[in-house]
């Protein structure tokens, strides 16, 4: 099965949006947009997970760490670990866990 997604390319810089893009029992994808400003507020992943930017530059706070992210930047983290994300500019990443 061949499939094409716009969800992407289409999703707006509005505060925080979030688009899931893929779920099965093995991972699910999330494509996250925030507009500059905008905070993903504190939360914890049921899943070890991957934070791939694709767009913008991005504070991510866990641990008491504060870590910059730009623009295809990765950084993964376990699950059960409280952090939150501060968008610098407008930008849209992956959450695969």
């Amino acid at each position: 099965m061949i499939e094409t997604d716009n969800t992407m390319m289409i999703q707006k810089f509005e505060g925080l949006q979030i688009k899931k893009l893929v779920k099965n029992d093995e991972f699910e994808i999330l494509s996250i947009s925030l507009e500059k400003g905008a905070k993903f507020p504190a939360h914890e992943s049921p899943k070890d997970a991957h934070l791939i930017v694709m767009e913008g530059h991005i504070t991510f706070y866990i641990e008491k760490n504060t870590i910059g992210l730009k623009s295809q930047q990765k950084i993964s983290f376990s699950k059960n670990t409280e952090h939150w994300v501060e968008a610098l500019q407008d930008s849209k990443f992956l959450i695969i866990r």
